[in-house]
């Protein structure tokens, strides 16, 4: 049981961010208001129209577009799969990040490869995947050390252990609070 809630750590994690996204918009806190016309729905509305027509499922959007997926059911589907997903969105490759030197590649066994010759961590942008070193994960917000990259054999995409990579991207979400 314990193993299930740390899969799902991060998808409650985004889920309570979309209450308090709810709530400000209730509360017409105008950071939220202007977060919300992201959403296509609500773009071109007005603060009292935004909080009148405003729902969950908008919060949901937007918050999971502010962590890099496409939407809420893109997500949910990334953050809780227990393998490879086609698309891993952008959260692994915040612009804070684009300062160091890492290899990409648009194959998946090309990049397992490299990654297995010259060591570093396999990570995925999208559907491409990038080897990245230690100063990367630590700019990212998570530690080298952590023995959950041994857990998943430090291959974000094809991890040997799931539910140690769900660890991860809890503790990934926790620091972009």
């Amino acid at each position: 049981m314990a193993e299930q809630e740390d899969a799902m750590e991060a998808v409650e994690d985004l889920k309570a961010r979309a209450r308090i996204l709810h709530r400000e918009a209730r509360e017409e806190v105008p950071g939220a208001l202007s977060r919300l016309r992201a959403h296509p729905e609500l773009a071109d509305l007005d603060g009292s129209v935004v909080v009148d027509r405003v729902q969950r499922k908008h919060c949901l959007w937007v918050v999971a577009r502010e962590h890099g997926f496409r939407d809420w059911v893109h997500a949910r589907t990334v953050l809780s799969a227990d393998g490879q997903v086609p698309d891993f969105g952008t959260l692994l490759v915040p612009s804070r990040c684009c300062v160091h030197w890492n290899i990409w590649s648009a194959d998946y066994d090309e990049a397992r490869r490299i990654r297995s010759e010259h060591g570093g961590y396999l990570l995925a942008y999208r559907n491409q995947f990038l080897i990245v070193d230690e100063h990367y994960l630590e700019t990212l917000g998570l530690g080298a050390d952590d023995p959950d990259w041994a857990a998943i054999g430090r291959d974000w995409v094809k991890p040997l252990n799931p539910l140690a990579r769900a660890r991860l991207y809890a503790r990934l979400l926790r620091g972009a609070a």
